[in-house]
């Protein structure tokens, strides 16, 4: 029996060219299209799909990082530095431009403080209610009973302090509620020396005049104190 091909009918060829062009232009507009944010549906794509650091922090939903923890403590390679701020302390570190060492820091800052500071480097810092501050150092309010000038220096050295200058003796006789005695008092200059225990020591009145007298003469005498002892 004779077999021969089998022609299908104009319908059938005609759905299949239409089959073929249909497909033919959906590819083509595959190709053609730009897919953007608009065109995935949400929580379409898995988070293995996204490129690393594809998606900035704000576009993030707030706590949807917590649950996924951190592996091992944090290094200085994982923190940009840029975005914080400044420690509370370092105000202070900007301020100690030439400290050689943690030491001269801290110095540094009680330098800072040193208005208010009750204690510089472990040291005292301040005056005693009897004593007054001049010049840098504390003095005596009100002076001492009479003495040899020997012996009112020993004094002073016993508090950690001295007998003062003449010419500071007398600027701070100018001082207001500042009294002298009317006497005269011991200052810690020595003008004149003829001997081994012969010799004159400079006084300084109220009025801030300067004389002297010898050594082994009584009068009153102040102390000063250094400011942080």
């Amino acid at each position: 029996m004779r077999q021969g091909m089998r022609w299908n009918s104009p319908a059938l060829v005609v759905s299949l060219i239409a089959l073929f062009v249909a497909l033919g232009g959906t590819v083509y507009a595959a190709k053609k299209a730009k897919l953007n944010g608009k065109a995935i549906r949400a929580k379409s794509l898995p988070g293995n799909r996204l490129k690393p650091r594809s998606v900035p922090a704000n576009r993030l939903k707030p706590g949807v990082l917590r649950g996924a923890g951190v592996a091992g403590p944090l290094t200085g390679a994982d923190i940009n530095e840029l975005t914080l701020g400044q420690v509370p302390s370092a105000t202070y570190a900007e301020r100690a431009d030439f400290a050689q060492s943690a030491g001269d820091a801290q110095t540094a800052l009680n330098a800072v403080n040193a208005v208010d500071a009750q204690t510089v480097n472990g040291y005292g810092a301040g005056c005693l209610p009897t004593t007054r501050l001049f010049a840098g150092a504390c003095w005596q309010s009100s002076p001492n009973l009479a003495a040899t000038a020997p012996l009112a220096a020993a004094e002073c050295a016993t508090r950690g302090g001295t007998l003062p200058d003449a010419l500071q003796l007398a600027a701070f006789a100018k001082q207001p509620g500042v009294n002298l005695d009317e006497g005269d008092e011991w200052s810690g200059d020595i003008p004149v020396v003829s001997g081994l225990t012969a010799y004159a020591v400079v006084t300084v009145s109220p009025a801030g005049g300067v004389s002297s007298a010898l050594s082994t003469e009584t009068n009153r005498y102040r102390c000063v104190i250094p400011l942080v002892k």
